[in-house]
């Protein structure tokens, strides 16, 4: 193969698909999307406030009412001994409630029903509200009618909540306290991405091919270049596109993100009255006392606050496992398998592209391609739970498979070197043997017009001689 005319082919793919427009729209587009996904739920958590609901209460048991505590979203109001409960309903949409909840006396077995009116579906928040209050009330109420002495201080402990601490062992003797949440969530996502990507780039390379081929162009192309340099250079420069757009993507959402958290920290502040009052605030929920003279503290000092605090350790437990983790050996495995697992795939997908004359004639032929990516996708679910398992170790050494197993299985940190490297060894000889095929597919079916292909004339061409 000629080095020069490949690179001349890379080029111009490079060139010519970073300047279309699809190209510059879906490259902005994408990162505001995802910003959006990740901050809108957050925005509309701390910005969309709903107006208060009033509830009327008409309580004939007389428990209830009292421990239904109204907050920000609801008010509840109980209802004067002259209110029934019929009045109430029929005169309802001339009032401002929300709802009406009538609660009935104690019955013979010492409990009450509940029934609830309102103009619309009641909201499942409010409904589990007083379903809780009013199952808490009549629990008590009926043990208290056991007549035990100290029954609050026995109830209360009783009640256990027992936090359990995953320590993983290293083979030197060091036991290191770790989350396996942290681990299934980046698994998923770079195992998604892989999947995603290939499928979205593979695909491209498709149609690139497909659109030559039906416009003629090739034709003009082969009489200067051979056809696997073409299809070589075709492949690899939609890889260098792919990791400029993924690189910007990466950028412009980290942008996204963190302008998006300083905008919501500074409103959060506003709104909770200034800097002083949510210090306050995260002072009072941590349980922690620092000093009225003391001076800001570092990150550091920070984390051993929110360590100090049992609710919030797990919090500072995730944050410190994820800046202990190798981000350099993560990042460089999810590079070296998109791009092996891209070249892989994307062979397969020119040689699709060079055996049809329009993108409707690959739906049968694709099917062989995207069944191993789908089964990977399947396998990495199975991983999360089992990164060690024998189906695991396989799917991640199986090349078809490898790029979304391994990726499920190395945030966990049981994947030794040599698994890696005969993951990657294989991964690669396979994209070159695959190369080779699909390079003896493309330089027939490249110039083969009117007939519709089937895997019988592929393999034909692959018993062909050069």
């Amino acid at each position: 193969m000629n080095l020069k005319k490949i690179g001349i082919v890379i080029s111009r793919e490079y060139s010519v698909r970073v300047r279309k427009k699809s190209f510059i729209i879906t490259t902005i587009l994408t990162p505001l999307l995802i910003g959006l996904l990740i901050c809108v739920p957050a925005a509309i958590m701390l910005l969309g406030g709903e107006d208060t609901k009033k509830v009327k209460v008409v309580d004939e048991s007389g428990l209830i009412a009292s421990q239904l505590k109204s907050d920000e979203s609801v008010e509840y109001v109980l209802a004067s001994g002259e209110e029934s409960v019929e009045a109430l309903v029929d005169s309802f949409f001339d009032t401002d409630l929300y709802a009406v909840v009538s609660i009935s006396p104690v019955d013979e077995k010492g409990e009450v029903s509940v029934t609830t009116y309102s103009g619309e579906p009641l909201n499942m928040e409010l409904k589990m509200d007083i379903g809780r209050a009013v199952n808490k009330v009549i629990e008590n109420r009926k043990l208290a009618g056991y007549d035990i002495d100290n029954l609050d201080r026995i109830l209360a402990d009783v009640k256990t909540d027992i936090k359990i601490n995953s320590m993983t062992l290293s083979k030197d003797g060091d036991a290191k306290e770790e989350s396996v949440e942290v681990y299934m969530i980046l698994a998923y996502l770079m195992s998604f991405l892989i999947y995603m990507f290939v499928l979205l780039f593979g695909t491209m390379v498709m149609r690139s091919v497909i659109d030559e081929k039906s416009s003629r162009v090739v034709e003009v192309v082969v009489s200067s270049v051979r056809s696997v340099e073409l299809m070589m250079g075709k492949i690899i420069g939609v890889a260098l596109v792919a990791l400029t757009q993924f690189c910007i993507w990466v950028v412009l959402t980290l942008l996204i993100i963190f302008g998006a958290g300083t905008i919501a920290s500074d409103k959060l502040v506003e709104k909770a009255g200034g800097m002083e009052a949510v210090m306050a605030t995260v002072q009072q929920s941590s349980e922690t006392s620092v000093s009225a003279s003391a001076s800001t503290p570092d990150i550091a000092t920070l984390l051993e606050q929110v360590s100090a605090d049992g609710e919030n350790d797990g919090i500072a437990s995730v944050v410190r496992q994820v800046t202990d983790m190798h981000w350099g050996y993560i990042l460089f495995c999810f590079l070296a398998y998109f791009l092996l697992g891209y070249l892989l795939y994307a062979a397969m997908f020119a040689a699709i592209g060079a055996a049809v004359d329009n993108e409707a004639d690959t739906g049968q032929l694709q099917m062989p391609v995207t069944i191993p990516l789908i089964i990977g996708l399947f396998i990495m679910l199975h991983t999360f739970e089992h990164p060690s398992s024998a189906l695991s170790f396989w799917a991640s050494v199986i090349p078809f498979t490898s790029p979304m197993v391994m990726l499920a299985r190395i945030p966990f940190g049981v994947v030794p070197v040599w698994e890696l490297a005969l993951s990657l060894g294989l991964l690669l000889l396979t994209f070159l043997g695959i190369a080779y095929l699909s390079a003896k597919v493309y330089k027939v079916g490249i110039l083969t017009y009117g007939k519709k292909t089937s895997f019988k004339d592929m393999i034909k061409w692959l018993k062909q001689r050069n």
